[in-house]
């Protein structure tokens, strides 16, 4: 097993959309693993795979307390949905940012296993919100995007605050070397 390197926004590559999945073999199990062990040593609830560069419809997610129930998604689709719920939302691929986002309350998930076999389930709560955040990247979006543009010009400047701050951290530490 192999820990990925996650994008960070800005990175382009996270607004790709990624591709159908038809080809499902050793090296999307070893993909989908080594996903599932990069979002737990991360401490993330759900991983996309063009988070890890790679532009396919693959998400993983593991929402339980004692994190021990890791669901894999293949070509995962939101068939319907109802209601509207506000959740409090951050992302690996953009670290230390959280807000409030507005997210469909119930939802219908038309997908498939791992092995390609058809799924097809209902989710609601903390579930319906991850798999919604999840797909979101497998079109290229962040859930940055649904705020407004004042509160995402804050956002902004608070990232490229601490990225500045890391590379002066990371200048200091290779002086001392």
């Amino acid at each position: 097993m192999e820990k990925l390197q996650i994008l960070e926004f800005p990175d382009k590559r996270l607004r790709r959309v990624s591709e159908a999945i038809t080809v499902f073999d050793q090296k999307l199990k070893r993909l989908s693993t080594n996903m599932l062990l990069t979002m737990y040593e991360e401490r993330g609830v759900g991983l996309a795979a063009p988070q890890v560069n790679q532009p396919i419809r693959l998400i993983v997610m593991d929402i339980s307390e004692e994190r021990d129930q890791p669901m894999v998604f293949v070509n995962p689709v939101v068939s319907s949905y109802a209601g509207r719920v506000e959740s409090n939302e951050g992302c690996l691929s953009v670290p230390d940012i959280k807000t409030d986002i507005k997210r469909h309350e119930t939802i219908k998930l038309d997908a498939q296993d791992i092995e390609g076999n058809a799924i097809s389930l209902e989710a609601d709560g903390l579930f319906s919100i991850c798999i919604q955040h999840e797909i979101d990247h497998l079109d290229g979006k962040l859930f940055i995007d649904y705020i407004s543009d004042i509160k995402l010009q804050r956002l902004r400047k608070k990232i490229a605050k601490q990225n500045k701050a890391e590379r002066i951290e990371k200048q200091k530490s290779t002086r001392l070397i």
